[in-house]
């Protein structure tokens, strides 16, 4: 089993979307990003190119490549997942714990562990998706910015 980690941060800022985990919120702010800025998924994309020994998100979809602008994440994570697949790996699990003092995420958890499982090619019970806040501190707390974190096992694909 190989393992990575991941971690993304963007500001929320006026007139984006905000997208988490591949999917949408109703909020009235987004976060500010070259692509969507979804860090649940660009959490996930470097745990599992970590894992992979493949770099990290930064060097397979720099944000200063017009081919990436505004682009929608899931793109990006069903890419990371077949450079895992050229490489002979799969993804074997998931965690990510997404901290945001604002919007309550609580009932979309379900949502971004299907979405992102069928992105991967892999069981949703193979994802866990947890939410936290700060307790009012940093500029999380302050609901000025919105972080992930995430974990992903790897394993070889048997033939």
């Amino acid at each position: 089993m190989l393992f990575g980690i991941g971690y993304d941060v963007h500001k929320l800022v006026k007139g984006r979307r905000l997208t988490l985990g591949g999917i949408v919120i109703d909020y009235p702010l987004g976060l500010e990003g070259y692509s969507d800025a979804d860090v649940v998924i660009h959490a996930v994309c470097d745990a599992v190119l970590g894992a992979a020994a493949l770099g990290d998100i930064g060097e397979h979809f720099p944000d200063d490549d017009p081919k990436w602008k505004d682009v929608s994440s899931q793109v990006l994570l069903e890419q990371v997942a077949e450079l895992t697949r050229k490489k002979g790996l799969t993804t074997n699990n998931v965690d990510v714990v997404i901290i945001a003092q604002v919007p309550k995420l609580g009932a979309k958890k379900t949502e971004m562990r299907d979405k992102m499982a069928r992105l991967l090619g892999i069981s949703p019970d193979r994802v866990n998706v947890k939410a936290t806040t700060t307790e009012g501190l940093d500029a999380i707390g302050q609901g000025k910015a919105i972080a992930a974190q995430a974990v992903v096992g790897l394993r070889e694909v048997l033939d």
